[in-house]
């Protein structure tokens, strides 16, 4: 052992067995429950071990702790290596809980879930997930520092800390891996740190038949601080020299412009007789003859299960002392700092209570009446704008899309190391415009990751038809209920020449499947005013903002009612001249031509009312009194009316309601040929609703 090893006279004996103790609880633990990814977690222990009882900074009883490292186990199938250590540690988790692995309303399911076990930071399981959102993690501490700290030295501030990941083979293979890491390099993230558990073996077998190319070698060429530590010499001999990934670790930390890799060679399932290397412990139980072999491989009981020495487990909860220790110093030079900083520290309290800011409500902007109006993407630009000063947490950008998606804050630097930038972008390592690249679905885990690291509140834009490339990452940051926000603008076939490749057709029905997450499509630019407002103000959950590229009619609200009902969902945008017999539902830029319609059907004498719909989602969360006064269930004659598929909206529509919709994919052409020639008028609006009252008797 080396001299940089925590106990000085290196690892201990206790040490040792804890990190069998390890081994024998994750075989046990898949064989109870009879399925599982044991492999991974039997050769980690040591990794795993070294990582919590020596290398990260947190505390077992203060999860929440401001100055942690971050751990993210990208590999998220082998959950074990995470929980066994949470357990060891102290921070939740007993045996109890390991041996309930993977069961009904235990704490240890199959995948490690941040809402759902304490000492967890992030959901994983999708592979590259992990590992891409922790690249959000690092960019976050670093804006976070810049807000609080900036001024402080390297390694002096108490919101310096690092973010640490196991990563798998699998995870490298994914493309938002590729997509995350590339960023993370150009982004020169020193606060991050990356294991990679290189055993060549995923559940197919051998690497060799998809994962052929030098990968260490490929993260060198992103950018990054490249190690490698070979636990099995060439395949010579099999050594967990945990000294010296400890040293390379130690060495990682002192690279402060570039992410550092750790290639760590092992070879999986090892020290399992017969088994260790085999694709056979990827997945799967390793059978009582297996779980026997290890045992006795490493001096355990065979004939017992789930062994935890007292020992053992007094000297790995010594971690709270320790941790004690650490925190006591840290929190010394977070005081003096608190001291000399009276207003950042105030800033600093707003944020942890995640409240809102005074002269937030004032600063939203209001647009007058206006028949031409602009795009809702245009508004949404201007909202930014204002909001700019007054809440310095909010930044975002947009998947090289700024232009489109009017996503940058003018006069906002951009978040680049200073030598990185542009003509039109000077960089700032604690700026406030974020550039993905064409990188939409890392953006999208990146975006987690920022959110999820705690203090600031990011968004991320591109053109709702590449919703698509970054799905994976929406469907986690929904499961998490992350408060993430996507401007998704270009919404419909409003943004006509591009033509069907770019048009979104059956995108508004697919992300309305998703559960958590809000869509919200502004009628016009007072209401894209008030649905940043409200998703600022709810800070709950995702939120998938859908803006228009065309200008959209200004409606004045002295004849309509106010656009701060949006924040309902849906609600009755202008009433019927008397009982009504039919309800027009629009949303975005179709609302335009049910008001016209609603003004048509009047003038023939059929009381109708106009109903915005902007967020399905939010208006489901009114409670029944609400919904049934703006959609009463004895008005059966009904009209929606979106320039999508109509599938999200025969719910409302019942038996005798009608859809304005597309049911088939769009062209190129402008967008008033393409509103006209799909049926997005207010005479088909009219038409459609003559049809519902026939069919409901009306």
């Amino acid at each position: 052992m080396t001299e940089n090893f925590r106990a000085p006279e290196g690892w201990t004996e206790l040490d040792k067995r804890a990190v069998d103790t390890v081994r024998v609880l994750a075989a046990d633990a898949v064989e109870k429950v009879g399925n599982g990814h044991p492999g991974t977690a039997v050769s980690l222990a040591p990794a795993a071990y070294l990582l919590y009882q020596d290398v990260m900074r947190h505390d077992p009883t203060d999860h929440d702790w401001l100055g942690r490292d971050r751990f993210v186990l990208s590999a998220g199938h082998s959950s074990l290596t995470q929980y066994i250590q949470l357990f060891l540690g102290g921070f939740g988790l007993e045996k109890k809980d390991i041996e309930e692995l993977r069961t009904w309303g235990s704490k240890t399911p199959g995948h490690p879930e941040n809402f759902h076990t304490a000492g967890v930071e992030i959901t994983t399981g999708p592979l590259g997930q992990g590992i891409s959102s922790a690249v959000g993690f690092a960019m976050a501490q670093r804006r976070e520092r810049g807000l609080l700290d900036a001024e402080a030295a390297p390694g002096t501030s108490p919101f310096d800390h690092f973010t640490y990941v196991i990563a798998s083979d699998g995870d490298l293979q994914e493309g938002v891996s590729s997509e995350a890491s590339s960023l993370a390099g150009t982004q020169q993230l020193g606060n991050l740190i990356v294991l990679w558990d290189d055993n060549e073996i995923s559940i197919e077998g051998d690497t060799s038949i998809a994962f052929t190319e030098d990968t260490a070698a490929r993260y060198e060429a992103y950018g990054w601080d490249v190690r490698t530590v070979d636990w099995t010499n060439g395949g010579t001999e099999y050594v967990e020299d945990v000294a010296a990934l400890k040293d390379a670790i130690l060495e990682g930390q002192k690279v402060t412009d570039k992410p550092t890799f750790i290639r760590l060679r092992t070879v999986i399932g090892w020290p399992i007789p017969e088994l260790a290397g085999s694709h056979a412990v990827h997945g799967a139980k390793l059978g009582a003859e297996g779980v026997a072999g290890l045992k006795e491989a490493i001096g355990f009981d065979p004939e017992q299960q789930f062994q935890v020495d007292d020992d053992v487990l007094a000297h790995t909860r010594s971690l709270a002392e320790r941790a004690a220790a650490a925190k006591a110093e840290w929190d010394e030079g977070y005081q003096a700092w608190r001291s000399a900083n009276s207003e950042k520290a105030a800033l600093l309290d707003r944020l942890l209570a995640r409240e809102l800011p005074e002269g937030f409500a004032e600063a939203f902007p209001s647009f007058e009446a206006d028949e031409k109006g602009i795009a809702t993407r245009a508004a949404s630009g201007k909202v930014l704008e204002a909001l700019a000063d007054v809440m310095p947490e909010l930044w975002g950008g947009s998947a090289v899309l700024a232009g489109s998606n009017n996503t940058t804050m003018k006069g906002q630097p951009s978040f680049l190391p200073e030598e990185i930038g542009s003509a039109e972008f000077s960089g700032d390592q604690y700026g406030r415009t974020l550039h993905f690249g064409i990188r939409e679905h890392g953006m999208g885990a990146i975006l987690s990751g920022i959110s999820l690291h705690g203090l600031t509140r990011p968004y991320g834009g591109t053109f709702f038809q590449f919703a698509d490339y970054m799905r994976g990452a929406v469907r986690l940051a929904s499961l998490m209920k992350t408060p993430t926000t996507y401007v998704w603008t270009h919404d419909s076939i409003g943004l006509g020449e591009d033509g069907p490749t770019h048009q979104p057709v059956e995108h508004l029905a697919a992300y309305r499947a998703i559960p958590n997450l809000s869509i919200v499509r502004p009628a016009d630019a007072n209401e894209t005013a008030q649905a940043w407002k409200a998703v600022l103000e709810r800070d709950s959950g995702p939120v998938g903002l859908i803006l228009s590229r065309q200008a959209m009619p200004t409606f004045d609200r002295s004849e309509y009612a106010g656009a701060e009902n949006l924040v309902k969902g849906g609600y009755i945008m202008k009433e019927a001249s008397a009982e009504p017999k039919v309800v027009l539902i629009a949303t975005g830029s179709e609302v335009q031509y049910a008001a016209e319609a609603q003004k048509q059907l009047e003038a023939e004498g059929t009381p109708t009312r106009l109903v915005s719909m902007p967020s399905v989602e939010w208006f489901d969360e009114q409670d029944e009194d609400y919904r049934e006064s703006v959609l009463p269930s004895s008005v059966s004659a009904r009209v929606t009316v979106e320039a999508g598929i109509a599938q999200p909206w025969h719910r409302f529509l019942g038996t005798h309601g009608r859809a304005v919709s597309l049911e088939h994919y769009g062209a190129s052409a402008d967008a008033k040929t393409l509103f006209r020639e799909y049926g997005f008028t207010a005479e088909a609006v009219v038409d459609a609703a003559k049809e519902s009252l026939a069919a409901a008797g009306a």
